[in-house]
């Protein structure tokens, strides 16, 4: 069965999408996986076959009404059995094709997209993806979403069961006890405390830079977005050049050496939308599996996950909070090894291993019933 998977990204640096196509390819399955073509875009090689398509426009309402009509024309013509959509802004042509083409559908739900701060702020555009929402999500067959809580707030809007994937990080190397990693750490020249993601507002960034002064740590912020220059401009202005590194985008193996040299994770959101509210972000599993203790914000997914394995400082978005849990973990050796033992234990059961098994089991049960 081949299975054709699309997103707006260009690919390079899209981790979660690279897991579920090696993992149903390991399965048997023909997978492709199509996105788009940037100027900065870079080669890449996979096992299994991308497609990236050319726009004119790169961002904005033109870009996603260019792309879904490149999509759409792209699909009509395409080999597939299956059809699967990559969040909303991916949905319409592929449902289009699909019910043309008398093929499965598939709703991928990386985040509850008509949530996001971008779409949540805007009321308009979130008239109009609403819209795509309501239109197509109820006719939906099969679906699945990063975490309970969105699985939950779909079946309650819309009636249709989604079943849940969760975005975790790959295991490697078994299980190791002690950790070698914590000792690597010990023996760095410097302790630094590492933020893995979109430099994007609502991030939590604006506040650590701010206390920063206060904590005695380096800060490496890796990734790129929309504040990411009006950060460096405030970093220079508060002479924080020293302490405050921003690394920009990186290749997923540079950015897994990045968090593992790390001291401590930083995960803190802003209540932005429900999107962001019961996220389950990529770096949470990524500092689990690094071995590094987190300083995490209190909302759903990571408080229940946090039950389980204390592997989190769990704190609100506020700023004496926030100092009070680094400056915890960087003064108090025996929470913090306690912290690194929660993570070894965590990340056996919190691992991709686990859910691509989940994930192989829906597309055989799709491929019997198509």
């Amino acid at each position: 069965m081949k299975i054709t998977f699309t997103v707006t990204n260009d690919l390079t640096y899209d981790q979660r999408m690279d897991r579920i196509c090696e993992s149903l390819h390991d399965a048997g399955f023909e997978v492709e996986l199509i996105g788009r073509k940037r100027d900065f875009s870079i080669p890449i090689q996979r096992r299994y076959k991308t497609t990236r398509l050319n726009c004119w426009f790169t961002k904005g309402k033109f870009f996603y009404l260019e792309f879904n009509l490149r999509l759409l024309f792209h699909l009509l013509f395409k080999k597939t059995d299956v059809f699967c959509a990559i969040d909303l802004d991916t949905l319409v042509p592929n449902y289009l094709i699909s019910k043309l083409r008398r093929k499965p559908l598939v709703y991928d739900a990386h985040e509850y997209f008509t949530e996001v701060p971008e779409v949540v702020n805007r009321p308009a555009i979130k008239k109009m993806w609403t819209g795509v929402e309501r239109w197509i999500v109820p006719k939906l067959k099969y679906a699945y979403t990063v975490g309970q809580s969105i699985a939950d707030l779909f079946e309650k809007e819309y009636g249709v069961r989604f079943e849940v994937i969760r975005n975790f990080t790959r295991l490697e190397n078994g299980y190791q006890v002690p950790s070698t990693k914590y000792q690597d750490r010990a023996l760095a020249d410097e302790k630094y405390i590492v933020y893995a993601g979109a430099v994007n507002v609502g991030r939590g960034l604006e506040e650590i830079i701010e206390l920063m002064p206060e904590i005695d740590c380096k800060l490496k912020v890796c990734g790129d977005g929309d504040i990411l220059e009006a950060l460096k401009t405030e970093v220079k202005a508060k002479g924080l050049e020293e302490k405050i590194e921003f690394t920009g985008y990186l290749t997923p193996d540079k950015l897994r050496k990045e968090i593992e040299g790390a001291y401590m994770g930083y995960l803190v959101l802003r209540n932005q939308g429900l999107s962001y509210y019961y996220s389950l972000a990529n770096k949470f599993c990524d500092y689990i599996h690094a071995e590094i203790p987190q300083v995490t914000i209190d909302f759903p997914e990571y408080r229940m996950l946090n039950k389980g394995h204390q592997v989190s400082e769990l704190v609100p978005l506020e700023k004496e909070e926030i100092k009070k849990a680094i400056n915890r973990l960087l003064s108090d050796e025996t929470l913090y090894n306690e912290r690194v033992q929660q993570t070894i234990l965590a990340k056996q059961e919190l691992n991709w291993q686990h859910e691509a098994k989940r994930l192989v089991e829906f597309y055989e049960k799709v491929e019997s019933t198509k």
